[in-house]
């Protein structure tokens, strides 16, 4: 282990060097962000508190509510009118608790302070202080520092190569059921910034590297005649899969921030279509996982997929 972490504070000076930095600092930098993978404290509550932040017009608001319900099952908090912004603002909110993943639906009915709606995933920690400060030792920006809201803390990060999530706790904690399936995080990103997202965020996570992929299926990105880098990361948080692209995507690739995963894909895409859901990319295979590309009314694109049995 000594020695693997010898190589890995090598490795990541060769790289800055190779950026143009100084020697010097480039040692520095590399040990710091390896002592920040050996002491980051574990902030991660669990996968069924990582949510999906989902924004729609007020008008699809509970059209977008039912199409989830119907498509995966599951119940919802009770809708309620607040404010979830450390400035002056108003929405409907409600959660939506599937067993394939947990959404936090908002309808502004105000416009949406900056930068709100564009962080795409919120996740329970358990000290907001702690956090914060592991977020920051790990690489990341602190967008919107830490606020009270009506239930608990909010804060917005932001990692290397433009990825935006928000960290909370409550007051009361919370207790969710425990998952059929954990989603992952969808997080596309270029290829100058994903190592530094991924090491950043793995030290944040106290995650794992389950595989890294440089010749992955271009067919999963819209481009079946490339191939692209994928890095599938899990933590107590929940899954999270890095998609390195040079940004020339179709559409909808690269709009789905949530991938989730069902036991028939079938069966499932079709509750959805009775519930007004758009399949956009028709189910295709790759490796064990069939999947396809929906839109749910209100807007919001998601990828479902099912494990192909042998």
């Amino acid at each position: 282990m000594r020695l693997a972490r010898t190589f890995s504070i090598i490795s990541f000076t060769i790289l800055l060097v190779a950026a143009g930095f100084p020697a010097a600092l480039c040692q520095k930098s590399a040990e710091t962000m390896e002592r920040a993978i050996s002491s980051t404290p574990d902030v991660a509550v669990g996968a069924q508190y990582d949510t999906t932040h989902v924004y729609v017009a007020p008008v699809d608001f509970d059209r977008f509510v039912s199409s989830v319900l119907a498509t995966f099952g599951g119940t919802t908090s009770k809708k309620v009118v607040t404010h979830v912004t450390p400035t002056p603002s108003s929405t409907f909110s409600q959660l939506i608790l599937t067993p394939v993943g947990t959404i936090s639906a908002f309808g502004f009915t105000t416009p949406v302070p900056y930068p709100y709606g564009i962080e795409r995933t919120g996740y329970l920690v358990t000290d907001m202080e702690t956090a914060i400060r592991a977020a920051r030792l790990t690489g990341a920006d602190i967008l919107v520092t830490p606020f009270n809201d009506p239930i608990g803390q909010d804060a917005v990060i932001q990692w290397p190569g433009g990825v935006n999530m928000q960290l909370y706790t409550h007051l009361t904690p919370p207790s969710y059921k425990a998952l059929e399936t954990v989603p992952e995080n969808r997080v596309y990103v270029s290829p100058d910034r994903a190592d530094s997202f991924a090491k950043g965020f793995l030290a944040f996570s106290r995650g794992k590297t389950v595989s890294d992929d440089t010749q992955a299926l271009g067919i999963e990105i819209g481009r079946p005649q490339t191939t692209y880098r994928r890095i599938r990361i899990e933590s107590t948080f929940g899954k999270l899969t890095v998609l390195v692209t040079d940004g020339q995507l179709p559409y909808p690739y690269g709009r789905e921030v949530a991938g989730y995963e069902v036991a028939n894909l079938a069966a499932t895409l079709a509750k959805g279509k009775n519930a007004g859901v758009t399949v956009l990319v028709a189910p295709y295979q790759v490796e064990q996982r069939e999947a396809a590309l929906v839109q749910f009314p209100g807007g919001y694109i998601a990828e479902i997929h099912s494990q192909v049995k042998q």
